[in-house]
């Protein structure tokens, strides 16, 4: 998961600080998972997790990501000495904030659901929670 063009090639790190206000909800499927805290996810975070929860579903339902690592973090090598300019690109993250929806599953039943959400968020490194889309 990383972007196919980008305008800047290196960002700054910036503040990840505030809840979210964009892709709060359910929007495609009938159960989700929500963070509750903020970290960066990597790309191998997401692409592990969304693996977790293909196998656990066993052809059955649609899963949909939520999330796109588009930040690139640097690095420069061990024992590199100061000077030089920053670091090559390493890997991409996401800045995630309490209460966006990660993922998004369908077509499942609700306990099956439940635990491969659950087991989708063990392989990430914030906290989360299930939720399901209320029934009017």
């Amino acid at each position: 998961m990383m972007p196919k063009k980008v305008k800047h090639r290196k960002w700054h790190k910036g503040k990840s600080k505030g809840v979210e206000t964009r892709a709060t909800d359910l929007n495609f499927g009938s159960f989700g998972l929500k963070s509750m805290g903020t970290k960066w996810i990597t790309a191998r975070q997401v692409e592990s997790a969304r693996r977790y929860i293909i196998r656990y579903m066993k052809k059955g339902g649609k899963v949909w990501v939520r999330i796109f690592t588009d930040k690139p973090v640097t690095s420069k090598g061990e024992e590199v000495p100061l000077g030089g300019g920053k670091g090559g690109v390493h890997h991409y993250v996401f800045a995630i904030k309490p209460g966006r929806m990660i993922f998004e599953i369908d077509g499942l039943k609700e306990d099956i659901a439940r635990q491969a959400l659950r087991g989708a968020g063990m392989k990430l490194p914030i906290k989360t929670k299930f939720v399901k889309r209320d029934v009017l």
